[in-house]
């Protein structure tokens, strides 16, 4: 079983200031969880307003709404951070 994933984070849009587009600020703490723990992560945008998926090795293995991500940070205190690195390391 590798210990290190590559993770693809799909991320849709989603509405701030009245204005939907694709953000990133929302998946700095997600991103930094995961490269600690060793895996690296590549984003890609989708159409499906305010989701994000993680895949790993073709399988989804976490989704969630991009708004409950806590706001840029180390994902440190986020609790989806910590659910979706779990779910990063159970995928293998």
């Amino acid at each position: 079983m590798p210990q290190y994933a590559k993770v693809q984070i799909h991320y849709g849009p989603y509405e701030a200031a009245g204005i939907v587009e694709h953000r990133t600020s929302r998946l700095e703490g997600l991103q930094t969880i995961l490269q600690r723990g060793g895996h690296t992560t590549t984003l890609h945008c989708i159409n499906d307003r305010n989701v994000v998926e993680l895949w790993v090795n073709g399988e989804l293995v976490f989704q969630c709404d991009i708004r409950d991500l806590e706001y840029g940070g180390d994902g440190e205190l986020d609790p989806l951070c910590a659910d979706a690195a779990k779910a990063v390391t159970r995928a293998f």
